[in-house]
């Protein structure tokens, strides 16, 4: 019998496992503001716990949507060095 692999210990430990899901997953042309203030930190709060190891697996999975480590999938998409177009936030 097929089992999905079982997520690293330290997801457990996320701030993203304390809030709706849907928040880390925006849509296309959603902002991402809010899940990345959550992740960095704000206003004196400090950021989460296991933002770094959230990244380094982001990356080392290729992990194309929502928001992973505090970054968009285009700003883990750059630095892996892919390109896109420029959003219209950006234009």
């Amino acid at each position: 019998m097929w089992l999905p692999p079982r997520p690293p210990e330290w997801m457990d430990e996320g701030l993203c496992s304390q809030v709706d899901m849907d928040l880390w997953f925006p849509g296309d042309g959603q902002p991402s503001d809010l899940p990345k203030m959550i992740c960095n930190g704000r206003e004196g709060r400090p950021g989460c716990p296991v933002r770094a190891q959230c990244l380094e697996y982001a990356l080392s999975h290729d992990e194309r949507f929502g928001v992973w480590g505090g970054l968009s999938e285009r700003e883990r998409g750059r630095l892996m060095g892919r390109s896109y177009p420029k959003s219209k936030s950006e234009a």
